[in-house]
C-alpha cells in the first residue's frame, strides 16, 4: 500500500484516481504530478514501485500544500474573515452558505436539519 502525504492510497484505483484521496490534490493536479513524475495515470496503486512512489512523494513535498498544512492554512484564513466581520465571516460565524446561495429553499446540508417552532402551523379557515 502506498502512503504518501500521510494518506494511505486505495490498492484497486489507478494512481490517478488514488492521489485525489490526498487533501488539496484533485484531477488536474493529479495528471500535473504524474506528468512531472513520468508515472503512467493508468498503472494501479498496487503496482506502483517504490522508486516511482518516492518521486510521486518528493513532488507533492516540493511543490505543493497538502493534508494538514493546507487544512491550517483554510481554517486560519475562516478566522482572519470572522475576526475582521466581512461579509463573508458573518456567513461562516451564523453557519449560512457563504457564496451567495439562496436560503430560503434548500440550503439544508449548511444549516442542519429542521429545526420545529411551536405555534407555526397553518390555520385552516372554515365556511
Amino acid at each position: 500500500m502506498a502512503r504518501i502525504a500521510g494518506v494511505d492510497l486505495p490498492k484497486g484505483k489507478r494512481i490517478e484516481i488514488g492521489l485525489c484521496y490526498i487533501y488539496g490534490i484533485g484531477p488536474t493536479v493529479s495528471n500535473r504530478i504524474l506528468n512531472q513524475t513520468g508515472v503512467d495515470p493508468d498503472i494501479k496503486v498496487k503496482d506502483l514501485s517504490e522508486e516511482e512512489a518516492s518521486r510521486i512523494r518528493e513532488v507533492i513535498d516540493r511543490e505543493y500544500r497538502v493534508e494538514g498544512e493546507l487544512r491550517r492554512e483554510v481554517n486560519l484564513n475562516i478566522k482572519r474573515l470572522i475576526e475582521i466581520g466581512s461579509y463573508r465571516g458573518i456567513r461562516h460565524r451564523r453557519g449560512l452558505p457563504v457564496h451567495g446561495q439562496r436560503t430560503k429553499t434548500n440550503a439544508r446540508a449548511k444549516r442542519g436539519a429542521r429545526k420545529t417552532v411551536a405555534g407555526r402551523r397553518r390555520t385552516v379557515t372554515r365556511k
